[in-house]
């Protein structure tokens, strides 16, 4: 007797194991070409979620279609566990990123942003040296102001209307208040009978040395903050949707579940044990 159930299972983890098969191989592909080892690093991610992918698939798949109960509880007990997880890692990502928005610089065409805005759990992962150690150089190596600095202004109002991302707006230059004027995409000056906000760190944090620019400056990490908040509540969307589907999926899997028992209980009272 074969239920529809395991059929409906079977079907799934097969779509899923040949899924796994391209997310593995393009996951060691790129890590393979990548040109920096912060670029590698991000990589691993996509590798582990295309192994995991696989070795539920084959739990689900012999589980089902050869009717082993113990690999359909081992498939179970993951598909919960990974139910639990993502339920509580959508319900942390919305909270964390509950506060923080950017402010419209009057008369540009982007936004500012303070540290102080977002959340103290936040503040503190790229408060950490050694974290934004590591954020910084693969900031630096993906060239993240090289687009800018690839641009060319008629005149320094062009450069405001751009449309330049969070992280560009925090990092790859000094913050509006500071006084300092244009010269290009990435170099600014200040007269000497003007002195930079005094009350702002980030004036004197900024360097015109193109490895340096305001990449310690706390815009910077709040740049980087809005991007991982803007990223998060996408992630956190998409999330959902996939919850409402692997609750599907263990849901069938339970129905297979119960009906591979009464197949090896019915089997057992046949006597083919």
């Amino acid at each position: 007797m074969f239920h529809i159930s395991n059929s409906v299972i079977g079907f799934l983890n097969v779509l899923t194991l040949l899924i796994s098969f391209p997310i593995i191989g393009t996951g060691l592909w790129l890590r393979a070409h990548a040109a920096s080892v912060c670029e590698k690093f991000l990589l691993w991610p996509i590798i582990i979620i295309g192994l995991f992918l696989m070795v539920v698939a084959l739990l689900g798949l012999f589980g089902s279609c050869c009717n082993v109960s113990c690999f359909l509880w081992i498939y179970l007990s993951v598909m919960f566990l990974m139910i639990v997880g993502l339920f509580c890692f959508t319900i942390f990502a919305i909270v964390v990123t509950n506060k923080g928005i950017g402010e419209a610089v009057s008369g540009k065409g982007y936004k500012e942003y303070k540290l102080a805005d977002y959340t103290i759990w936040l503040q503190n992962r790229v408060g950490d040296f050694q974290t934004w150690g590591r954020i910084k150089s693969c900031l630096v190596d993906a060239g993240v102001c090289g687009e800018l600095q690839l641009l060319v202004f008629q005149q320094s109002d062009d450069f405001y209307m751009q449309g330049i991302s969070s992280i560009q707006s925090g990092c790859c230059k000094p913050p509006s208040d500071c006084g300092y004027k244009q010269v290009n995409a990435t170099y600014w000056t200040v007269s000497k009978s003007d002195n930079p906000n005094s009350n702002d760190i980030d004036c004197k944090t900024w360097s015109n040395e193109q490895n340096r620019l305001c990449f310690d400056c706390n815009s910077c990490k709040a740049g980087v903050l809005a991007n991982i908040k803007m990223q998060w509540r996408k992630l956190a969307i998409f999330n959902i949707g996939l919850l409402v589907f692997l609750i599907v999926i263990y849901s069938i899997g339970c129905c297979a579940f119960r009906n591979s028992c009464k197949e090896n209980k019915y089997l057992r009272y046949r006597g083919y044990n």
